[in-house]
């Protein structure tokens, strides 16, 4: 029987250049062709057990799209997708394949070999299908099952609605901002993800009759009770959008930035055009960032593409417990961002006029593993040092939206102050209520997110149909 060799290393990808990119904010990662695609497809191996899909939050049959890629039946190839995922362009592009699907992939377990490119074919195919300027709607059943509220248009809420649309359910969305999307829209540079692919995808699911509510805010524009009065159930999708700060001495010196407010006014309100957009935002020339994680290798690369002369991220763990992804992390080094491992601010010193001058450091060092499983920094003491800097943005974390919670008084709160909700149903401890996503985990990833909406929108079909039998 014939041995079959499989190439050790992925199909390159083509970029722009560093040096070119840190000029615009120009998508990185330009995507394979077809030529390059079909070779990717054929380091598939087709393995029966399919660990690929165990490793996919919301279970896309892998190997099937794969195979019809690499047969050159493309249009099987998206249909295949679209089945599973209503947002494939947008996971292509942003999700963790390495921890999830291709972490689990047979090729990458061989020795010397690299595993199989599963989130490059999967925008690849899902912006084939775009390119070709036509959609391919499943075909709705025309009886309407029931009414269901979305609260919130970020991945969870748009998954939830497109499943139950197409299951025949009429679907509202109410939300706050001025453009659907959420996280995909406020939190992700246009380098990582083009705002034109958010708006594909956010119009393929209106094309299944979702309906879409902008400028909404559930508790405040539309009462909850008049939501549980028009609606057979609600899912409650907003997210965790709340900055966290550090809350040292030297917070409100001018030059201090949420990582969530420097992202919404590059991203959702377009600084990154200005003048073309009316949304001015003031770049420091020497820029520190807070943290490690994606949130902070976005902020320091805007900070860079907006003008910034050095950009250097703090981090008081070390490069292994880096929360960020690993092809972000070598982006940013490419890119000319500085890492300061093991370091933590604790003062941000201002001048006479209240301007941010430096910030104050300590060392760390690692200690015992602390809740998360990871080692625990503890300062060094004596080991204080300044770095002049006329720029922090802090980019430690996101906390729930109070907004709604707080018009929603009956739905029981962890005591990190998230939705208690069922992790397989999304079930609250309101009847007919479900909630799914950063708003129930806390801050997350985008695919975890639509997974949980998947898990609720069939949650909720089980319990509007249980409902009506009885009536």
């Amino acid at each position: 029987m014939a041995v079959i060799k499989i190439p050790n290393n992925k199909t390159p990808i083509k970029e722009q250049e560093p040096g070119e990119r840190i000029h615009n904010f120009k998508e990185v990662v330009l995507g394979y062709t077809l030529e390059e695609a079909v070779a990717e497809a054929n380091r598939c191996l087709q393995c029966v057990n399919q660990p690929c899909v165990a490793g996919c939050p919301v279970n896309i049959d892998i190997p099937g799209f794969i195979l019809a890629l690499k047969n050159r039946d493309l249009p099987k190839s998206a249909q295949i997708l679209k089945s599973y995922n209503n947002l494939p362009a947008v996971c292509g592009r942003v999700c963790p394949q390495e921890s999830q699907c291709e972490g689990r992939c047979t090729v990458g377990k061989m020795k010397d070999h690299e595993p199989v490119a599963i989130g490059k074919l999967e925008r690849f195919v899902a912006d084939w299908e775009a390119n070709q300027g036509t959609m391919n709607i499943p075909e709705i059943p025309s009886r309407k099952l029931g009414k269901v509220a979305i609260i919130g248009a970020g991945p969870a809420g748009l998954t939830a609605a497109a499943d139950l649309a197409k299951m025949g359910y009429e679907v509202k969305i109410f939300e706050a901002l001025h453009a659907a999307g959420g996280v995909l829209m406020y939190g992700i540079p246009e380098f990582r993800l083009p705002k034109s692919i958010v708006e594909r995808e956010v119009n393929f699911i209106k094309s299944l009759g979702v309906e879409i509510d902008t400028d909404s805010i559930a508790g405040r524009s539309i009462t909850i009770s008049e939501l549980k009065d028009e609606f057979d159930a609600i899912f409650i999708g907003t997210g965790a959008g709340t900055p966290s700060f550090m809350n040292i001495p030297g917070t409100n010196l001018n030059g201090v930035y949420s990582a969530s407010e420097f992202l919404t006014r590059i991203n959702l309100m377009h600084a990154y055009k200005f003048p073309e957009s009316d949304t001015p935002i003031r770049i420091g020339k020497r820029v520190v960032v807070v943290g490690a994680g994606n949130v902070a290798m976005d902020a320091s690369r805007s900070a860079l593409r907006l003008g910034a002369e050095s950009v250097k991220i703090v981090y008081r763990r070390s490069k292994e417990e880096m929360p960020a992804r690993i092809e972000e992390y070598h982006h940013a080094i490419e890119e000319g961002i500085e890492f300061h491992w093991l370091t933590n601010p604790i003062e941000y010193i201002g001048d006479d006029k209240g301007n941010l001058t430096a910030v104050k450091c300590i060392k760390m060092e690692l200690g015992e593993p602390d809740a998360s499983g990871r080692r625990r920094p503890v300062p060094i003491q004596g080991s204080e040092f300044t770095i002049e800097t006329d720029m922090v943005v802090e980019a430690i974390g996101q906390t729930s939206n109070k907004v709604l919670l707080s018009a929603f008084p009956e739905l029981k709160l962890t005591s990190h102050g998230y939705i208690e909700a069922d992790p397989e149903t999304g079930q609250t401890s309101v009847e007919g209520v479900f909630a799914g996503g950063d708003i129930v985990t806390g801050a997350a990833t985008v695919i975890l997110a639509m997974g949980a909406g998947k898990k609720s929108a069939k949650a909720i079909d089980r319990y509007i149909k249980s409902k009506k039998a009885v009536v």
